[in-house]
């Protein structure tokens, strides 16, 4: 049985999903620069098709203002080169007008039938600063909007920021029916809570000992329960994977084993969301680790030394590493997002070494989100008006 109750809660199957290093963040060595591993649209185009070819079931297409790949760009550029694996896109609300926004991911939906999902984020826009409730105040008007050009035949909005009144969504219908895209958020805010158990389909924590990362579905549990809900939860986490744990642990010191700490620091705090609580509670758990980085047997911090965000990897044999992915499940985890460092390599570590021994799923299908044809929408087969 679950911590909480899961929507996907008799699944017996789980969504494994690899990431894209759109953002300047792909190392030999973790903080120093490496010329072959830059955000190109060929290196990121690359480990996407890598990724579909092992199997995995979706990928996440981060976004930041640093030199890489801008998302809904590199998104629509996979869709020719992919047939299978969906697309987790991050979407900064508030960037773009929000019913301009819900077209382009209608057109982005159609391009990939059905495989685009939705990772909602609300930090801070490049070369602003702004208060924490008015950001996720403006995020939680975004995804109703969303919410009502994917589910109804107008938009009608009064908010505190938005206002429209009357506007056919025709331009916005998705290629998924029965509610649009899923929606994927992580924060650890009161407000972001709020935001993410009232209206998104998937709560995504980043790495913490098993205990926090309890009370953190319990949190958010309560929450939905309070709108009558219930969520799907998922785990973002590096991966070092090798045939034994001597390799594996062999690897991470190698990983960090020319890092500067001043140069970790710089490359964490130019991050948009470096100042947020989960970063701070991912810095905490680099505080509370071992003398080798370690917070649990094989949850290793020291990734956290030079990235923002998820700061934590898995460390250990295959055995290992699918038992820990198994003990997440049962507590309730239906989504994982995995990368590795260099993404290529650890890729195929996973791919071979893992991702053969687990039960994948799309999240989408099982939510009956994807047709089995082209949709009667205008971009579908509907009637063209």
């Amino acid at each position: 049985m679950s911590i909480v109750p899961v929507t996907s809660q008799d699944l017996d199957a789980a969504e494994i999903s690899w990431f894209a290093a759109l953002c300047s963040d792909d190392y030999r060595y973790l903080g120093v620069p490496d010329g072959a591993l830059r955000s190109s649209w060929a290196h990121c185009s690359d480990i996407v098709r890598r990724a579909e070819g092992h199997g995995f079931r979706n990928i996440l297409c981060p976004s930041s203002y640093q030199v890489g790949q801008d998302t809904l760009s590199f998104v629509a550029g996979c869709a020719p080169i992919t047939e299978r694996m969906n697309l987790l896109a991050a979407v900064r609300c508030g960037e773009m007008q929000p019913i301009m926004l819900a077209r382009t991911i209608a057109t982005l939906d159609h391009m990939l039938e059905g495989r685009l999902t939705i990772n909602i984020i609300s930090s801070d826009f490049p070369g602003q600063k702004e208060d924490s409730h008015y950001r996720y105040q403006r995020s939680r008007e975004v995804v109703e909007i969303l919410r009502q050009a994917w589910t109804r035949e107008t938009i009608d909005y009064t908010g505190a920021i938005y206002q429209f009144s009357g506007l056919s969504t025709d331009p916005a219908r998705p290629y998924q029916q029965n509610g649009g895209p899923l929606l994927y958020f992580g924060g650890y805010s009161p407000d972001a809570v709020e935001l993410c158990a009232q209206h998104c389909d998937v709560y995504l924590m980043w790495p913490e000992t098993r205990e926090d990362l309890k009370q953190r579905m319990l949190t958010v549990n309560a929450r939905a329960e309070t709108y009558g809900r219930t969520l799907d939860y998922g785990l973002r986490v590096h991966m070092i994977v090798r045939e034994t744990e001597a390799e594996a642990r062999e690897f991470a010191r190698e990983l960090v084993s020319r890092l500067d700490d001043a140069q970790g620091t710089e490359i964490r705090e130019r991050a948009l969301d470096a100042g947020s609580l989960g970063v701070a509670r991912q810095a905490r758990n680099r505080d509370l680790a071992d003398m080798e980085g370690f917070i649990e047997p094989h949850l290793w911090t020291g990734v956290g030394r030079a990235r923002s965000g998820c700061g934590a990897a898995l460390v250990g044999s295959a055995d290992q590493i699918l038992s820990e992915i198994e003990a997440y499940r049962k507590m309730g985890m239906r989504a994982f997002i995995f990368s590795g460092y260099p993404h290529l390599e650890e890729c195929d570590y996973v791919g071979k070494l893992v991702l053969p021994d687990l039960k994948t799923c799309s999240l989408p299908h099982e939510y009956g989100r994807v047709p089995a044809s082209t949709p009667a929408t205008p971009l579908g087969i509907g009637e063209r008006r």
